[in-house]
C-alpha cells in the first residue's frame, strides 16, 4: 500500500500506538489500514455420487481443474458465496448441505471455507471463468491437474470420509452413513 484510501497522502508501515503489529498508517489524516486474510468460499458440489469440478478459464492457473470457489463478497454470508460462486463459474445451483473444510493458508492470507452441497437439478454449464465443467468419479479426478493444493486436500479428505464411512450429509440435513469398505 502507498496511498492512503481516506485522503490519498502517502503512508507509511510501523506499529500504531496502543498495537503490536505493523500497519500502513496515514500521518496525514491518522487512519489506520488494516489487512485482513481473504474468505474464499465454495463448494463440493455432488451429483449420483460425482462430483463437479471447473477447468480455469482464469489466472492464476488457467486450464487446471478446481472446484467452484472465489473471494466472498461483502453483504452475503459464506453459505450464499459459496452457491453464488458455484453458479458463477458452473452455472449450477446447489443446495448447500454443510460446512465441509475450513482451511487457514497465512503465506497467502487467504480462509477457506468449503461447503458440500448437492446439484439441485443436475445442471451445470461452464461459466465466464471456466473453460469447462465435468462431473467426476473419485477415480477419474485429474489429480495431476488440480489448479491449488487446498483442493487437493479437501477431494483427498472427502473420498477418504467416503471410504471409512464417515457420516456425510444428504439434501435437506438428512445424514448418510457410508458403508465402512473392507481392504
Amino acid at each position: 500500500m502507498k496511498f492512503c484510501s481516506n485522503c490519498g497522502e502517502s503512508v507509511v508501515l510501523r506499529i500504531p500506538e496502543g498495537d503490536n503489529r505493523e500497519r500502513f498508517v496515514c500521518d496525514n489524516c491518522h487512519t489506520i489500514h488494516y489487512q485482513n486474510p481473504n474468505i474464499v468460499a465454495g463448494c463440493i458440489p455432488e451429483w449420483e455420487g460425482r462430483i463437479l469440478l471447473c477447468k480455469r478459464a482464469i489466472e492464476p492457473r488457467y486450464g487446471l481443474w478446481t472446484l467452484p470457489a472465489g473471494f466472498m463478497e461483502n453483504g452475503e454470508t459464506t453459505e450464499q458465496a459459496a452457491m453464488r460462486e458455484t453458479h458463477e463459474e458452473a452455472g449450477a445451483n446447489v443446495e448447500i448441505t454443510s460446512l465441509y473444510g475450513l482451511f487457514s493458508i497465512p503465506h497467502i492470507s487467504q480462509v477457506y471455507m468449503l461447503y458440500h452441497g448437492f446439484l439441485v437439478n443436475g445442471a451445470y454449464e461452464a461459466g465466464c471463468e471456466s473453460l469447462e465443467c465435468r462431473l467426476f468419479n473419485e477415480q477419474d479426478i485429474p489429480w495431476d491437474k488440480l489448479a491449488f493444493p487446498v483442493v487437493r486436500e479437501t477431494l483427498q479428505r472427502f473420498f477418504a470420509d467416503r471410504k471409512h464411512g464417515k457420516d456425510l450429509p444428504l439434501q435437506r440435513g438428512e445424514i448418510i452413513k457410508h458403508p465402512k469398505r473392507e481392504s
